[in-house]
């Protein structure tokens, strides 16, 4: 797994780097998305996730849920329009799972995209995506411990 100033920075996703968010291509069609290593430290111990219902719509930019934990309450913002297919139900009650593990386990929602072709290509992936996260982590002044 590629790191940026020492977040992990798995470089099969696709990263909205400004907002902290990765995408999961899935075979069927939706997307998996979660909030990065860099948020989740950012955050610190999460003490509850939201996300928005199953059948909800969301816009580009726009809240799936938030995040809350001791330092910090936020949203996890959409980088596509779409439906929301399924929230993770491990994060009811084990929030600290966005912690432990954000890109597996610690998945925020999946949503049906209206239209991955377009919206992917604002998107970072592979290489690029952990050369970019890394200046704006550095630009940010932060670093994962």
């Amino acid at each position: 797994m590629a790191t940026a100033n020492n977040c992990n920075v798995p470089e099969e996703l696709y990263y909205w780097v400004k907002e902290h968010v990765w995408v999961r291509p899935e075979a069927d069609g939706t997307l998996t998305i979660g909030m990065t290593d860099a948020a989740q430290h950012l955050a610190g111990n999460v003490v509850t996730a939201t996300p928005k219902e199953a059948g909800k719509s969301v816009k580009k930019g726009k809240s799936t849920g938030t995040v809350e934990s001791g330092k910090w309450v936020g949203p996890i913002k959409s980088p596509v329009n779409g439906m929301i297919t399924a929230v993770n139900p491990a994060l009811k009650s084990d929030p600290k799972i966005l912690n432990r593990d954000p890109y597996g386990e610690g998945w925020f929602i999946r949503v049906q995209p209206e239209n991955w072709e377009a919206d992917k290509a604002e998107l970072l992936t592979g290489p690029e995506a952990v050369t970019a996260y890394e200046a704006f982590l550095k630009e940010q002044g932060i670093e994962c411990k």
